[in-house]
């Protein structure tokens, strides 16, 4: 197809730091951490860097402090901030600037300390119409998005829960997930309220933690000590920035960006055996399946219902424990998009599903904003 990216770009090398809380260490100490790992992995060293990508919501020049403090001279830098999907439209920012020959070793970089040293920065905005009514962002947003799709199509506060409970049940599986004990229905249902129908088993994680990955060529991916992950259609699509401007609240920009990138990649929904979404609240869980097509409008609470999302259900969905039980640092998208590498590596350890060779992937920005959706395949999907 016309522009495609399908094939045109492999990740080689992935980097995680430990997740929770690291006192006493910056955010580019955390980052470098993870650039360091990740160039192990790949067999590299930095002076091969020659691109640079990242962001951050306290930084307005984020990739030029990456630069400098790795001390790199890069030929392509990118710091375009969207929010939390950043990451994943990286994917498509790398990609094209490999293809265009613009740089040939892409590193793409986060490291936050949001849990040790506080939240910080800057919020979504500007907010004009939103401001005076002083909201709790973004959970506002989302809470209003969750009792919409409620009020619409009937979704109970116990299917919502259902997705809180799938993720904890992975990541009990992940040695490396910040949260690992139990839970129940219920447990999510008589936590602390937050934002009316949110308790705070329906939020994300506030951790530590950073993460890297780099990207080359597909025609160089062959020559590197892992296995490659090809990346084999991206699609970016935002609607809004404030929630007031967002046209219905129950339906996303992940319904024009996930059949754009499928196309794109060649697939359709049967093909995918792994699917990794930004979970900032169990909300989008929900939106993101129902806006895939996984199940039709309205019709998501009971698709993650019974276990359907959880390991040894019909779909297996944030298999690291997601946003809401992992690891969540202010922005998810890099982690999500590292998972589905280790999936189609083999090298997930206990949640590993076998045999799994394209996985689905959706980073979300801002309130539910911009929504960027990417196809990986395993070496041997080209």
């Amino acid at each position: 197809m016309s522009g495609s990216l399908r094939g045109a770009a492999s990740i080689v090398g992935i980097g995680l730091t430990d997740f929770g809380e690291l006192p006493g260490r910056s955010k580019m100490e955390i980052m470098a951490e993870a650039v360091d790992l990740a160039l192990k992995d790949a067999g590299l060293t930095l002076d091969q860097v020659d691109g640079v990508f990242g962001a951050d919501f306290a930084e307005a020049m984020q990739g030029l402090y990456m630069a400098e403090y790795l001390g790199l001279h890069p030929k392509y830098i990118d710091g375009t901030n969207i929010g939390g999907s950043a990451f994943v439209n990286f994917l498509q920012s790398a990609a094209s600037a490999i293809q265009a020959g613009l740089c040939e070793v892409a590193l793409i970089a986060y490291g936050s300390n949001a849990r040790s040293a506080g939240r910080g920065g800057r919020g979504p905005g500007p907010v004009m119409y939103e401001t005076v009514y002083k909201p709790r962002q973004p959970i506002n947003s989302y809470a209003l998005a969750a009792s919409r799709h409620m009020y619409e199509f009937g979704t109970t506060r116990e299917q919502l829960a259902e997705v809180a409970v799938a993720a904890r049940k992975w990541a009990q599986l992940n040695p490396k997930a910040v949260e690992r004990d139990d839970i129940t229905v219920d447990d999510v249902l008589n936590a602390r309220p937050v934002v009316d129908p949110l308790t705070v088993r329906d939020c994300c994680l506030v951790t530590d933690a950073g993460s890297a990955l780099i990207m080359v060529s597909t025609d160089r991916a062959k020559d590197f000590p892992k296995k490659p992950v090809h990346l084999l259609g991206v699609a970016t699509e935002t609607t809004h920035s404030q929630i007031a401007c967002m046209a219905d609240l129950t339906r996303t920009a992940v319904a024009d960006a996930a059949p754009r990138a499928m196309e794109m990649a060649g697939i359709t929904l049967d093909d995918v055996d792994v699917v990794e979404l930004y979970d900032a609240f169990t909300i989008n869980t929900v939106l993101f399946l129902e806006d895939m097509g996984f199940c039709p409008k309205g019709e998501g609470g009971n698709f993650v219902s019974g276990g359907h999302i959880a390991p040894g259900g019909g779909l297996p969905v944030n298999t690291n424990g997601g946003g809401l039980s992992c690891v969540h640092p202010g922005m998810y998208g890099m982690f999500l998009t590292i998972e589905a590498v280790e999936q189609l590596r083999g090298q997930a350890g206990h949640r590993q599903i076998d045999g799994a060779e394209i996985a689905l992937c959706n980073g979300n920005g801002g309130l539910l904003s911009s929504q960027v959706t990417a196809v990986l395949g395993a070496d041997g999907t080209l």
